[in-house]
Order: structure tokens, then C-alpha cells, then sequence
């Protein structure tokens, strides 16, 4: 009922379980998935996994109870773009819609920086290269080959990505314009071969350029 409430949206398909959503999907191509993440027959991350091998051109957004879900930690790994809580307000829900058809990527608000608290030392212990030395927002050091082709300002801006602070945000932070933050952030997603927000920040963490207890105010 909210989706169609929208001139510019509109419900094309509808599963009772993750198994029924690929096959559906498979049928009716759509530009975004509202994915359950605890589903019978096939849980939302495996139904993610799916789908996006057979459309990976798909936005998947992740809808859960809980706001540290280690399903959710799963599911944006297989290629979500980002996930809400399900107690998220109308109005966030249809923006979390816009902005991930738009190619951006959403993680709900409250939980940005325990999901990224949690997520930064699984991946450096078990996988990617070590971590560049602690301290600041990430300096300008990391270890991953993708980001030797990053400028400094590409650097700073995926930092503040990784702090979950919006385009909107960054360019009030940067003191530059808003079409000058989605520029970087495009040109951070081409040189790092991300297909979005969520893996150049995970790319981020892995490489040590961002840690959970740095602090993004610090200058």
C-alpha cells in the first residue's frame, strides 16, 4: 500500500518465500527488491545470492528486525545494496527506494557504525590483506592495490563513506558541492571496481584505510 501510494513506484511482485521471490523475479524483471531477510524455504541471503547472478543489474534492499543482523552481514557480502530496519518510518522506507534505484546504497542510520564496528575485524581476520597502521580517519594509507589509483580527496571521501555519512553530508562536511561529492564517489566506485557504496566501504575496512574506533570528527 505504500509503495503504490507513490506516482513514481509501483509493486510488480510479491513472494511468501525467498524460493518463490527468484522464480518470480526470474519471470518479471524489476529495478528493486524489498528482501526479507528470515524467509522459508530460502532465506533472503541465499534468495540475494540468486537472483543477483541471474540480474545482477538488480538493487537489493534488505528489510530485518534486528539492526545487527549477521544474516544482513551476509546478505549486503552477496550483493545487497544496503538494508532498513523494518520499524523504519514510511518516509525513510521510499527514500531508502529512490536512493538505491539511483545506484546508491543505504544502511539504516541507527546501526551504520556497529554494523561497521562489527564487519571491519571479521574482514581483516579473514580476509584481504592486514591492516595499515591505527590511528586518525585513515590518513591516506591502505593496503589494498584498488586504492593506489585513488587522489587524496577520492580517500577522504571514501572515508567519510565509511562512517556511513551521506553525499549530502560529505559535501557540507568538505565545504564542496554536492555534484563535486557524487563526481568522487563515482570515480571511487569506477577505480576500485565496486558496484557500490556498500563494497567500497567494506574494500575500506579490509584494507585497513578506516578502523572502527577512529573517529570521523577528528581532524
Amino acid at each position: 500500500m505504500l509503495v503504490d501510494s507513490q506516482p513514481d513506484l509501483r509493486v510488480l511482485v510479491e513472494a511468501g518465500d525467498g524460493r518463490a521471490a527468484v522464480a518470480a523475479l526470474a519471470r518479471t524483471p524489476v529495478d528493486v527488491v524489498l528482501m526479507d531477510v528470515r524467509m522459508p524455504v530460502l532465506d533472503g541471503v541465499a534468495a540475494t545470492r540468486e537472483l543477483l547472478a541471474v540480474r545482477p543489474a538488480t538493487k537489493v534492499l534488505v528489510l530485518t528486525t534486528f539492526d545487527l543482523d549477521d544474516y544482513v552481514l551476509s546478505a549486503v557480502a552477496a550483493g545487497a545494496s544496503g538494508f532498513l530496519l523494518k520499524d523504519a518510518e514510511p518516509e525513510e522506507l521510499l527514500a531508502a527506494v529512490r536512493t538505491v534505484r539511483s545506484g546508491e546504497s543505504v544502511v539504516a542510520a541507527s546501526a551504520t557504525r556497529r554494523l561497521l564496528d562489527h564487519v571491519a575485524p571479521l574482514l581483516r581476520a579473514g580476509e584481504g590483506p592486514a591492516p595499515a597502521a591505527a590511528g586518525g580517519t585513515g590518513g591516506t594509507r591502505g593496503s589494498a592495490p584498488e586504492l593506489d589509483a585513488l587522489t587524496a580527496r577520492e580517500r577522504e571521501v571514501l572515508v567519510l563513506m565509511a562512517h556511513g555519512l551521506s553525499n549530502t553530508e560529505i559535501a557540507e562536511r568538505l565545504v564542496v558541492g554536492h555534484s563535486t561529492v557524487k563526481t568522487h564517489v563515482g570515480r571511487v566506485l569506477d577505480k576500485t571496481g565496486s558496484r557500490d557504496r556498500v563494497q567500497a566501504v567494506v574494500l575500506a575496512y579490509r584494507a585497513g584505510l578506516v578502523h572502527p574506533q577512529d573517529d570521523p570528527d577528528a581532524s
